[in-house]
């Protein structure tokens, strides 16, 4: 039992490395780190000085810490979570994100083949990540790891979305039945779906998948 902590390094690792290798033949860069820690230092050192940075909502962001450090550094944060801004504010602030030298955001899944898989809301998050910003840097704990787009899909419709809106105290459907009834609610959050098969502009995106569980 002494060892049954590297073993499990060693199978995450093992996990990671095969998924780089698919991120990479799909024009995408990846990245491993066993912390969020490390994740946080790895994100800051591919962000220069001065970079306009924008950001998708994401519960992986929040536990690594970064948006903080660059709220306190030589950044322009476009940061949409300053206290007293309007609802019209926030959302202009989304479409500023889409020239930003930077974006920063998690994913909703990510597939053994090296595809992103997310489901958005108002969209502002896939929209980035699609076209717009030069660069796209994705942390992704080794919890995001599916086997494939389907698998991603069932992660994200009977998992993420009815967690994701028990968390943000929304009466949707999914949140009463812990799985998706494909609703047509006011409210719902799975509007646009996104994957991510390959990147024209070779090394735009960066996903660094991080050893540990991050987010949902």
């Amino acid at each position: 039992m002494d060892n049954v902590a590297e073993i499990k390094e060693w199978y995450k690792e093992t996990l990671a490395r095969e998924v780089i290798e698919s991120l990479e033949n799909n024009n995408m860069t990846g990245l491993y780190v066993k912390t969020g820690e490390e994740a946080r230092e790895r994100v800051l050192s591919l962000i220069p000085p001065g970079s306009k940075v924008g950001y998708g909502g994401s519960l992986s962001l929040d536990q690594v810490g970064v948006k903080d450090v660059l709220r306190a550094g030589n950044y322009h944060l476009i940061d949409r979570h300053k206290p007293q801004l309007t609802g019209e504010q926030k959302y202009n602030l989304r479409k500023e994100s889409l020239l930003a030298d930077v974006f920063l955001m998690s994913t909703n899944a990510v597939t053994m083949d090296g595809k992103l898989v997310n489901i958005d809301g108002i969209g502002s998050r896939v929209a980035a990540l699609i076209f717009g910003p030069s660069k796209v840097i994705v942390v992704a704990g080794i919890n995001k790891v599916v086997p494939d787009v389907e698998a991603a899909r069932r992660r994200i419709k009977d998992y993420v979305a009815p967690i994701h809106a028990r968390h943000l105290g929304l009466p949707l459907p999914c949140a009463e039945t812990g799985k998706c009834v494909d609703c047509r609610d006011a409210l719902r959050f799975c509007n646009a779906v996104v994957t991510i098969e390959h990147q024209y502009e070779k090394d735009r995106i960066t996903v660094i998948i991080v050893g540990e569980d991050l987010g949902l």
